[in-house]
Order: C-alpha cells, then structure tokens, then sequence
C-alpha cells in the first residue's frame, strides 16, 4: 500500500452516520428501486452499536466497540481541530501539520510508522477536513497493541526529532498536492472562488482546507510547535476502537500508552458567525485546461446540528437522485442539454450550503440551463413536492446508510463523529430517523427559505470565453485567479 496524506474538501457533507442493519442490502435496494405508495417504507428501528465510553484523568475520550466478525481491529485518533481553527495568513496549517504527523516521533523513526502498519498488511492514513483531523489505522487484531503504541508516541511525543528539514520536506510535498489538487485541474479553483463569495473574509470557513501557497512558504518551525501544543493533545482528542477486542483488555491497553500523555493549554473554539447573502452574486471563472463550461448555483443553509439538514438532504435527492429526478430528468433526459447534474446540500460543524452543480453537453447555453434551473426551483416554492418523491429519497438515503458502515473503520468513524459534534457517539440513531421523518411539507419548507434570490450563480468558461458565462451581459465578477495571485496561493 502507498501510503498518500488525504485532504477531506468541505463542500463534501463530513458528518453523514451509518449504520449496518440487519438486513440485506440486495432486499433493500430493491425496495429503493421500488416506486408508487406499493413500496412500503423501511423500518427505522435501528439497532445500536455496542459502545462503552470513558475518559482518561488526563482528559482522553475513549469509545470501545467490540464486533466479533472478522479477526481485525480499526484505531481513528480525532483530533478536533481543522481548518477552522486558523488563522488568515495561516492557512493550509491544519494540513500541513498531518504531513508532519507522519515525519517519526522519539520512539519511532521516520517512515517507520507507515511501514510497521503495512508489514503487518494493515492499512493507515490521515485525512484533514474544516472540523477536524482524523488519523487511523486497520490492523489484524493481534497487532493492536502496535497501533495504540504508535498513536499514542506521536501524541506524546512529536516534538523531540522535529527539524526545520522535515519541515521543509512536507511543505514542499504539500505544495504539490495543491499544484495537482487545485492548480493543475480543469476548474480547480472552483470552491476557493465559491467559499470566499459565501462567507465573509474573517469567518474560518472563507479560506480552503489545502491553504495558500504564500502562508504555506510562511509556516515556520515556531509554528509548528506551537500548533502541536495548543491542539495535539489528549482533551482535544477521541481514540475510538472497533473490532474483535475484548473490551477490558483494550482499556489496560488504552490506560498503558496514553496514560501519561499530559492534558494540553484550553482551547478557545471559534466563533463562526450566520453568512446569508442578501442578494446574488454572479461570477466567472475562466481556465486555460478547460474544453468546456459549467454552472454551479450555491446557497448558504445550516450546519450539520441544525433540523433543517435531513430535509435539505431530501430535496438534493428530489432534485437529481436519479434519471427520474426533477433536474436530472429535465436536464439530461428530456432537454439532453447536460451530461451530468448533481444538487446535494454540504454541512460542515457550524454552517452549511446548498448547492446545484450542472456540467452540459457541448454546445449547450448556460443561459438555457440556468433558465430551466431557475423554473424548477419555482416549482419548488410554489407548493409541496409529492410523499412519493420524498419517500423514495428516504428509500435510498437508508440504502446509502446500510452500504455506508461495511466496515470496523466506518463504524469508528461514525462513533467518532458522533461524539464530537453531538457528545452521543451513537447519534447516528437519531440522526437516520430524523432522516426517515422528513415530510413533503418539509422539503417545501427549506426549499422555500434557503432556495432565495441570495446566492452565488458560478460560470465556468475556457480561457478568453467570456461569451459563454450564463447571461453573460449581467454584470459579473470576473474571478479568475491572475498570474500574480495563482504565485501567491
């Protein structure tokens, strides 16, 4: 296994929980697939997931859950700090700081984390989103003493083999992902262009995950440090372990190497503020590496907690679920204007948006589609959508989250989750029957409050196109980033 450091983007929804049910996922799909008031609504009586939870005297939330099925064990360290917790002209730090995660600790030398997990056939990684950071390993059980020790080495003790050499090495290793990520991509700048129109320049959700290249080349060893004492430390962590372990013996284990890990300083979380947008904001965006254009409309909606989300998650799906969908169905079916339509609301710990997202087919007008996108949306407003629709996105959202925790990892990660951002590790409970509860007359309801005139309508256009932007003689930014601003990033 390669090992490669992931970057979790927040315009994708982090918190979604999942649950295996007892039952099998052909008959449910099935049932999905099934329309009309003949298909009879699953059941959300959800069972739930062996969980005992305790916190070490140095502040270190633990979730055990033992599942006996297959002979391993899956380890997530959460730490909760992301790229929320920067600070403007310190962005991509979060980031960074997994990078360096993976540089050795005073017990294990550099690259020998990676390859004690992978000699055993293991796999590890570590991901960084808005909210959080999130490390893991998935070990055959009789290794999970080795994991636990290498989680617990770098928690402690980071810092003693830390050089301004590494540091050099994983910024330049990170800059890269973003040349890849970001820079080299057709449209690549699409969410940077989109976050910074949706929320204002002070609020932490404004600046991308993957940082800029100017604060990256910033970064200093100081920095470094500091970042590792204020937010790597174990009141500012879950362990959380999934697998076949006989949960007393796992808590000796847990109590042996993270013990003695000391308590870090309080953290002070930020403030993020409501960003609504009082009236729309019309942007382009041009790309060299582009051949064709692209649309997408955003709204700014609500965080993960609020009620409102299940029932902006069902009105993604009455939207484009699938061919038979409102937009999908005009758009890609009937008109033949798009290749692809998605609309999906995004909710990270404290705001949210909604967005829209149309790729065309070759000569199609974006003037054409954001007149049909605009008349569907009408009819959304106008009055309730039909239970038919509404029940067949729920028929799917509970298809989605049986497939969703086919594994001890995404049984962790949603304890995890839940625990963070809820202090119930079993939220996903809750949160799949608020998801069954969404009503018709829900779906209405947000559709007719976020689905306003205060949005972001972004066209995308190769290089020198401008005449292809959507409605193109309405006064528009132009935010195509310039040379200038491209060697900054």
């Amino acid at each position: 296994m390669k090992f490669v450091p992931t970057l979790s983007f927040g315009r994708m929804r982090p918190f979604a929980r999942h649950l295996l049910l007892g039952t099998t996922l052909a008959g449910l799909s099935l049932l999905a697939a099934a329309g009309g008031a003949a298909a009879q609504a699953p059941s959300t009586d959800v069972p739930v997931l062996p969980v005992e939870r305790f916190t070490l005297p140095n502040g270190l939330t633990v979730l055990l859950s033992a599942d006996h099925s297959a002979p391993i064990a899956a380890v997530t360290v959460f730490y909760h700090v992301g790229s929320k917790n920067e600070l403007r002209g310190h962005t991509g730090f979060a980031h960074l700081f997994e990078h360096m995660m993976f540089q050795g600790s005073a017990n294990v030398p550099r690259g020998q984390h990676i390859k004690m997990i992978e000699d055993v056939g293991g796999e590890m990684n570590g991901t960084t989103a808005n909210d959080r950071t999130l490390y893991y390993e998935t070990v055959p059980v009789n290794y999970l003493e080795t994991a636990l020790w290498l989680e617990s080495d770098r928690m402690g003790y980071l810092l003693p083999p830390l050089t301004q050499e590494k540091l050099d090495n994983q910024r330049e290793v990170v800059k890269n992902e973003r040349r890849e990520r970001v820079d080299n991509q057709p449209y690549g700048s699409e969410e940077e262009v989109t976050i910074a129109a949706l929320f204002p320049a002070a609020n932490p959700y404004s600046w991308p995950v993957i940082g800029s290249m100017s604060d990256l080349s910033a970064a200093s060893l100081d920095d470094v440090r500091g970042f590792f004492r204020q937010y790597y430390a174990p009141d500012n962590a879950i362990l959380t372990i999934v697998g076949d372990i006989d949960t007393a013996a796992t808590h000796a284990l847990v109590d042996k190497y993270f013990g003695s890990i000391p308590a870090g300083p309080a953290i002070e979380r930020p403030v993020v503020p409501a960003a609504p947008l009082t009236s729309e904001k019309r942007l382009v965006l041009e790309d060299a590496k582009a051949t064709l254009p692209r649309i997408e409309f955003t709204w700014p909606t609500v965080g993960a907690g609020s009620p409102d989300a299940p029932a902006l998650d069902a009105l993604g799906s009455v939207l484009t679920l699938d061919r038979t969908s409102r937009l999908t169905k005009l758009l890609v079916y009937d008109r033949q204007l798009a290749s692809n339509v998605g609309a999906y609301q995004s909710s990270l710990e404290d705001a949210g948006s909604f967005a829209i997202s149309v790729s065309p087919r070759p000569g199609a007008s974006l003037s054409d589609i954001e007149r049909l996108v605009d008349s569907v949306v009408a009819t959304l407003t106008a009055g309730p959508v039909s239970e038919q629709e509404v029940d067949r996105a729920k028929r799917y959202a509970l298809v989605g989250t049986i497939s969703g925790l086919q594994s001890a990892l995404s049984r962790a990660n949603t304890l995890a989750d839940g625990q963070a951002y809820y202090n119930d590790p079993e939220h996903y409970v809750k949160e799949l029957q608020q998801g069954q509860a969404v009503t018709a007359a829900d779906v209405y309801r947000v559709a007719k409050q976020y689905l306003t005139g205060g949005r972001i309508v972004l066209s995308m256009v190769p290089a020198g196109k401008l005449d292809q932007a959507s409605r193109a003689t309405v006064p528009y930014v132009n935010v195509t980033p310039t040379p200038e601003k491209a060697g900054s990033r």
